[in-house]
């Protein structure tokens, strides 16, 4: 991990196509701006860690679910 010091108006580059600015700090809150190519998805990472979770579950198919669609499709001769 790399860890850096930053004040208020100081940003930090990543690559070519991505900067983080330091817009607020109050108290132990730091407010950052992202600035990112619009195809980069940017979530916090509790969203981001629901949304994978999410996606887990939705993948899962039980076999009742799987026997339900199994019988709408027109059958092998």
């Amino acid at each position: 991990m790399l860890i850096l010091t930053r004040k208020i108006g100081e940003s930090i580059a990543i690559g070519d196509d991505i900067q983080i600015h330091v817009v607020d700090i109050r108290g132990s809150q730091v407010k950052l701006g992202i600035m990112a190519p619009k195809d980069v998805e940017i979530y916090r990472e509790e969203v981001y860690l629901k949304i994978q979770e999410e996606n887990r579950l939705a993948a899962q198919v039980s076999r009742d679910a799987l026997s339900s669609v199994e019988s709408l499709l027109p059958k092998k001769e």
